[in-house]
């Protein structure tokens, strides 16, 4: 395997575990729908703003363009398995009000595309984005030589 797919894999397992913690710190299962109880500060913490820090994070690890993809990875992975977890080993009651598909896809959307904004803005701050200047090396968007 090549050094940026390594590093790749290790950043998708880095932001796995990063949202999986974020979701335990928060306390919220957000793929269970109780009403509108459901949306509290704290699950719009775990929707929002962990994403976007796993995506920050796996992005910035990366490095290279192609940052922000692999950002979607994490948040897809840990919704999936939370998903089936819960369907499979703590069922709770009618499965279709509970864990109903009609809520969780949307949660899922919002979920990976914070992470996808994340990602970007982690490609950035990286400078995965050089600018080619004429008569000039590859330099990057704060003006250092490559």
């Amino acid at each position: 395997m090549n050094r940026k797919r390594k590093i790749g894999a290790s950043a998708v397992l880095v932001g796995i575990a990063l949202n999986f913690l974020g979701d335990m710190l928060l306390g919220v299962r957000i793929e269970i729908f109780s009403g509108i109880a459901t949306f509290t500060l704290p699950w719009m913490i775990d929707i929002f703003l962990v994403p976007f820090a796993t995506g920050l994070v796996v992005s910035k690890i990366y490095g290279f363009k192609g940052g922000k993809y692999l950002a979607c990875l994490p948040p897809l992975v840990v919704r999936v398995a939370s998903y089936l977890q819960l369907h499979y080993f703590h069922p709770q009651g009618d499965f279709f009000y509970q864990l109903n598909l009609y809520y969780w896809g949307p949660c899922l959307i919002l979920a990976v595309e914070s992470a996808n904004f994340g990602g970007i803005i982690g490609e950035v701050i990286a400078g995965a984005y050089g600018v080619r200047r004429p008569g000039n090396e590859q330099t990057t968007i704060k003006g250092e030589l490559s």
